[in-house]
């Protein structure tokens, strides 16, 4: 699995609405409401490289609202979580 991070700028009157738009394309694991210079972080997930230009060029470009994005690859995941699933499956060194 490939991850993207994408920013999105987008018309502020319209954020509740964009976020639930981008929310609703398959590969966007999840939406966030931020501040800062970027109004909405998508997080993409893909299977194969190749389909990120269908669903951030094709789908969450063209969603009604926004204005522009940035989108970041994400090389390597570092999360406490991946830890916690590891523990909880017994492999915490007995």
């Amino acid at each position: 699995m490939i991850t993207a991070i994408v920013m999105i700028s987008c018309e502020v009157d319209r954020i509740p609405e964009v976020a639930e738009a981008v929310a609703d394309i398959p590969a966007v694991s999840e939406v966030y409401s931020v501040t800062g210079d970027t109004d909405l972080i998508a997080m993409v997930r893909v299977k194969a490289h190749e389909e990120f230009a269908d669903v951030i060029a094709d789908q969450l470009n063209k969603v009604e609202g926004i204005v522009g994005t940035s989108t970041h690859i994400a090389f390597r995941t570092y999360s406490s979580h991946d830890l916690e699933a590891a523990f909880s499956l017994g492999l915490e060194g007995d």
